[in-house]
């Protein structure tokens, strides 16, 4: 059996913003970027072993994570996996066809800071904040690359809570 943390996040042309450090006083100042164009990448993130997967897909409902929870049920055919969801409404869709080796696990409503996975993500955008994009190809290239440079002790170092980790190794018992 395995566990994943699971989410979404948005990734568009429109620039993320980060504080930036400067004098008392001094505002900072940054080009913005106002482009309304956006994909989606769906991720699940292993705490205890760093294992990862990612999908890239233009939109966020009920049928694109259909296509996430097929993908990943493929890529991970040999286990029993749950995955740790927020209660979107495209994760508890009624329509939703669970494959054999998935298990749904849902955290309680409006609590980000339980799904280890928004560290990913944090960190992600925290790499690419003030950089502006010609277009969304040009981004998506730079987000995959990103995505491929996280090795599985750094992404097992951002997901493995304490409380977590403890959890699903009583689950191993």
């Amino acid at each position: 059996m395995r566990v994943f943390s699971q989410d979404e996040s948005r990734f568009g042309l429109l620039t993320v913003r980060r504080r930036r450090v400067t004098a008392r006083g001094v505002q900072p100042v940054g080009s913005v970027q106002h482009v309304f164009e956006w994909f989606y990448v769906y991720g699940a993130v292993a705490p205890t072993s760093g294992e990862r997967f990612f999908l890239e897909l233009p939109y966020l409902n009920a049928d694109m994570f259909q296509l996430f929870l097929d993908a990943f049920a493929q890529a991970f055919p040999d286990s029993l996996n749950l995955l740790l969801l927020d209660n979107s409404g495209a994760h508890t869709a009624q329509r939703l066809r669970w494959p054999e080796n998935l298990r749904g696990v849902w955290l309680p409503p409006y609590c980000p800071e339980l799904n280890p996975i928004e560290r990913v993500w944090r960190d992600l955008k925290d790499d690419m904040a003030w950089e502006q994009f010609t277009d969304l190809p040009a981004q998506l290239e730079t987000v995959a690359r990103s995505l491929q440079g996280y090795d599985a002790p750094t992404l097992q170092s951002l997901t493995s809570y304490t409380y977590l980790i403890e959890a699903i190794h009583a689950l191993s018992l």
